[in-house]
């Protein structure tokens, strides 16, 4: 007998999540909408990661457990996800974030009424920390309605934030034209503007997403942006490339805006806007080569 199609591919990336995937799992599996499949890629994880998917996946058959070999880096593992996937719309799942009941079925919801023109879903964030316990309501700002794919880039580019939105309901259709996350840091910025000049983002206005602000997270475990270029893709490890961050993420959003299927005036406009806004970057830095150096260094990407 053939196993029908989900409708949504959940996919959640792992590395030593032991301490929350019980919690983030939960809340998955409640969820009111229950078309969907859950993937989960494990980095090699040395903690009781495997044994909590394990256990999972045999209690519940939407759930999917691959284990890697060895750390293949978030980059990797994230993308893996998306070729697993076999759903209609894709979403990302963090193992130590929390979503509430309504958080896919309102995401679905919106994408299904939305049409075709509407790329990917979002729900409004709170932030809580490492106990639960709720920090307060954070603004993504990426409700983004513009009808044309560099008003969009543009408006994407001056609101990156937490980048939460990346982890909102896309549709698998849009996502598989994109380059998905690079092995470079802040890669999660670059994939947004991808996407904005595919379609358009709507912001649901309740708050159903839990984002967990902890000490683990990638971008407070991992310090600096050395660091974090090996979290990213361990072959980083002693390359100097994240040494020329703003270079970094002005080339690979200009590549972006090259590999999409855009027509030639769209391209040049999007290329604008992208050249545009990393000279304002740079100007801010300001000072000779000396200074911006430095301050390239200390760049806070997330």
């Amino acid at each position: 007998m053939m196993q029908s199609i989900p409708r949504v591919s959940i996919g959640m990336p792992v590395y030593n999540g032991g301490q929350f995937l019980e919690q983030a799992l939960d809340s998955i599996l409640a969820q009111d909408f229950t078309d969907f499949e859950l993937i989960i890629s494990d980095n090699a994880s040395t903690d009781d990661t495997e044994s909590i998917c394990r256990r999972y996946s045999t209690r519940d058959g939407r759930i999917r457990y691959y284990r890697n070999k060895q750390n293949m880096g978030a980059a990797w593992n994230y993308n893996r996800l998306v070729e697993l996937g076999r759903g209609q719309y894709f979403r990302w799942a963090a193992h130590d974030d929390i979503w509430a009941p309504r958080n896919l079925s309102r995401c679905v919801e919106t994408l299904d009424h939305c049409g075709e023109g509407v790329i990917l879903a979002y729900p409004k964030t709170i932030l809580i920390d490492q106990h639960g316990s709720v920090l307060g309501p954070h603004e993504d700002n990426l409700d983004l309605r513009q009808a044309k794919p560099h008003q969009r880039l543009r408006a994407a580019l001056h609101r990156y934030g937490l980048c939460n939105p990346v982890f909102g309901l896309i549709r698998m259709s849009a996502l598989r034209q994109t380059r998905l996350f690079g092995n470079y840091n802040a890669s999660d910025t670059v994939l947004l503007g991808e996407l904005s000049m595919l379609g358009e983002f709507r912001e649901i206005a309740e708050r159903l997403f839990l984002r967990r602000y902890h000490g683990g997270m990638s971008c407070l475990a991992n310090r600096t942006l050395a660091d974090r270029a090996v979290w990213f893709d361990p072959a980083n490890k002693g390359r100097l490339g994240h040494v020329f961050f703003v270079l970094r993420m002005f080339i690979e959003h200009l590549r972006g805006v090259r590999a999409l299927p855009l027509d030639p005036l769209t391209k040049l406009k999007c290329y604008s806007v992208t050249t545009a806004y990393w000279l304002l970057r740079w100007k801010g830095i300001g000072g000779d080569f000396k200074r911006a150096a430095k301050a390239l260094l200390a760049i806070d990407p997330v």
